[in-house]
């Protein structure tokens, strides 16, 4: 299903203040928050729909970019952390924005919390006497570049019993504190049971120019005020290389610009998000006798049909 716009989710106008926007929501917050509508689906939705929107439209940056390109210009699942689906997956592998977490509910008693938590999210009363007979748990740590996490890589671990090496694939896309699973790798299985889980927590190292949002590379260039109002062609830092973007005339700071496909691989498709280049112009400084000149024949009314630049 198409996602609503977020203007018309809060109820607002486009030109609607931070205020009005704070207001809009706090107000969808109270009427649909889950504590006061329990078990009702609908509201649940609603409410984070509501919360969505207004992560995007708080955000300045983010609103602009939302305006200028919709949804595609403001990343992933903003809002929904669970993204569909069952939120702790199989045997308690939970994960939560970006974080995978696993949980050990214990052998306990039937009707225990493992059961509780088997007959709300699907995975059974079962599980807690299949994890009495599995092997403990272990989980290590990898640390990547930028640019191998949005096009994957492999890299070499020790075993954390055996000292064997192990070869782990790092899925592109992945971000920064997820984990991978590698299925039978942990503990010794005791008797009659199953050998244990490793968990490899991949750490990201930042980039001195590149952040991410989701499947968004963001980044930004600084150009100077005649490139802004005259126009210009930029070489932009992207994953792929440098790319040559044309900056219009006109062009005020803060104007994002969105270069297609070569942001972070959807993991569901493949696809590739956009890059995001947001201009920066800069204010010169140490303006020299005539370039003072020409700034203020621009500022001054009586000039004002002779333009800028003469």
């Amino acid at each position: 299903m198409a996602k609503r716009d977020y203007y018309e989710v809060l109820g607002v106008s486009k030109s609607a203040s931070d205020d009005e926007i704070k207001k809009a929501y706090r107000k969808l917050a109270i009427k649909y928050h889950p504590d006061k509508n329990p078990g009702d689906k609908t509201a649940e939705e609603k409410f984070k729909e509501a919360t969505e929107a207004y992560e995007v439209l708080n955000d300045k940056q983010k609103r602009a970019r939302y305006d200028q390109f919709g949804h595609a210009g403001v990343g992933g699942n903003a809002g929904n952390p669970f993204g569909g689906g069952n939120p702790f997956g199989q045997n308690g592998n939970f994960n939560f924005n970006g974080q995978s977490f696993h949980f050990d509910f214990g052998g306990g008693a039937p009707g225990g919390l493992d059961d509780i938590l088997g007959d709300l999210f699907g995975f059974g009363g079962g599980a807690r006497r299949r994890r009495a007979m599995r092997g403990q748990d272990f989980e290590t740590q990898v640390i990547i570049d930028f640019k191998e996490a949005v096009f994957g890589t492999t890299r070499e671990i020790s075993a954390p019993e055996s000292g064997k090496k192990l070869k782990v694939k790092i899925p592109a896309g992945i971000d920064d504190g997820m984990a991978v699973r590698l299925a039978g790798k942990g503990g010794a299985a005791p008797k009659d049971g199953e050998p244990g889980d490793l968990y490899v927590r991949v750490r990201v190292k930042p980039d001195k120019v590149l952040t991410r949002e989701g499947n968004i590379i963001l980044s930004e260039a600084v150009i100077s005020m005649a490139d802004a109002a005259l126009g210009c062609e930029l070489d932009v830092d992207t994953v792929d290389g440098k790319v040559t973007m044309k900056v219009p005339a006109g062009t005020q700071s803060g104007t994002p610009f969105r270069l297609s496909g070569h942001g972070v691989p959807m993991r569901a498709d493949g696809d590739r998000g956009p890059h995001i280049v947001t201009i920066i112009v800069e204010t010169p400084k140490n303006l020299s006798k005539r370039q003072k000149e020409l700034l203020e024949e621009f500022r001054d009314p009586k000039n004002k049909k002779r333009g800028f630049w003469g």
